[in-house]
């Protein structure tokens, strides 16, 4: 066994334990943002069912035409104030994500953590790659024509875009 497998084989119950503190609060986040974007949209819901209410009440006091076009103006207000909460409940979430990867530099599993990712960058840009240290955290590995971004905000953007459908279907309950 090399010394490589070795101080991997060692480090192993550490960054299975940071994977899991990391998926347990991640799970956390995802959670929190849940139920504040069920309560945003609940409240977004109302504001929209009550906008069409008033729109097809007004419409009824005045000619048919009125009526259609108001009616059609709520649904577009309500579209907008769903599409609005949806965004405003998505940019939360995506700040949260981005100050708990942040975090990871403060942890005290962090060196072994940017061990593991310089490793996984080097091999995935190949033997010749240099890996060096993002000045945000994380590292960056080039080789020719190859760049492996493994900093810490790119593995925050990383994760909000596999969250995106997730975080679409919060809305959509």
């Amino acid at each position: 066994m090399t010394a490589s497998t070795r101080r991997q084989a060692a480090l192993a119950p550490v960054r299975d334990a940071m994977l899991r503190r990391a998926a347990a609060r991640a799970d956390l986040l995802v959670a929190e943002a849940s139920r504040e974007a069920q309560a945003l949209l609940a409240q977004a819901r109302k504001d929209a069912a009550d906008a069409v209410l008033r729109a097809g009440q007004e419409g009824r006091a005045q000619a048919e035409s009125l009526a259609v076009a108001e009616r059609n103006r709520g649904r577009h207000d309500a579209r907008a104030i769903l599409l609005g909460t949806e965004l405003r409940a998505r940019d939360e979430l995506a700040g949260r994500i981005r100050a708990a990867v942040r975090g990871l530099r403060d942890q005290p599993g962090y060196p072994e953590f940017l061990d593991r990712l310089a490793g996984l960058a080097q091999r995935a840009a190949g033997p010749r790659a240099t890996v060096s240290e993002h000045p945000d955290g994380g590292v960056i590995a080039r080789a020719p024509g190859v760049l492996v971004d493994c900093s810490l905000p790119r593995l925050a953007e990383r994760a909000i875009d596999l969250l995106g459908p997730r975080i679409r279907e919060l809305y959509a309950s």
